[in-house]
């Protein structure tokens, strides 16, 4: 009990029910992470999945603990992240538990690193580091190649998959600006010029900075 006149700054409960609504409405990608393990391969699906550093590459994905993948990616072998197309939604629920009638299209099914074919992208990752997330692992891979083709992403939000709407905008961001200086990447139709005006003239002979 606090003591009279103070806060009780004791944690209330959390729901976890209501705590993954609210993680929900966080959009994600989908993936499937692929492995092979002797004779096996093996492939769940994963929204829990993150690009951690450039230098050295690394990526990241959660996983449950208790689950088969958790427990391959713990053993030694490269596994692959197949980032998904708009178009592969049941790849996704096959990979989740709802197998699809067809089969599944692999690529190099055979070899190390398994893979889907039609995928918007895909990372081979080999084990960096593993560390305690709760109840999943968190698996920090190092980006051993990579190959991408231009696409839509399959998406993932509030228990669906929504459409991706179509970005007419011509401005790109693709940094972080924590620490950084932020005049250099605003948006070019607001770049201040030297004297700290907002110059709003035509830049159609201008290279777009935060495309860098």
């Amino acid at each position: 009990m606090p003591e009279r006149g103070g806060v009780d700054t004791a944690p209330r409960p959390i729901d976890p029910r209501a705590l993954r609504r609210c993680m929900g409405q966080f959009a994600t990608g989908v993936t499937v992470i692929t492995c092979r393990r002797g004779d096996l391969v093996h492939g769940t699906t994963v929204n829990a999945f993150t690009s951690v550093s450039l230098d050295p590459p690394l990526a990241l994905v959660a996983l449950d603990r208790r689950s088969r993948a958790g427990a391959l990616l713990r053993e030694d072998g490269d596994y692959v992240v197949n980032i998904l197309d708009a178009s592969q939604r049941d790849l996704a629920m096959h990979f989740a538990g709802r197998p699809m009638a067809e089969p599944v299209p692999w690529v190099d099914e055979d070899g190390p690193h398994p893979r889907l074919a039609g995928t918007v992208a895909h990372l081979v990752c080999r084990p960096w580091q593993i560390h305690d997330g709760g109840d999943h692992t968190l698996h920090v891979g190092s980006v051993q190649e990579f190959e991408s083709r231009p696409g839509r992403p399959l998406l993932f939000h509030g228990g669906a998959f929504p459409e991706l709407a179509p970005d007419d905008s011509a401005v790109a961001w693709s940094l972080c600006l924590d620490g950084m200086n932020p005049v250099a990447h605003l948006p070019v139709h607001d770049e201040p010029d030297r004297t700290g005006r907002t110059d709003r003239t035509d830049r159609t002979d201008r290279t777009d900075r935060t495309g860098d």
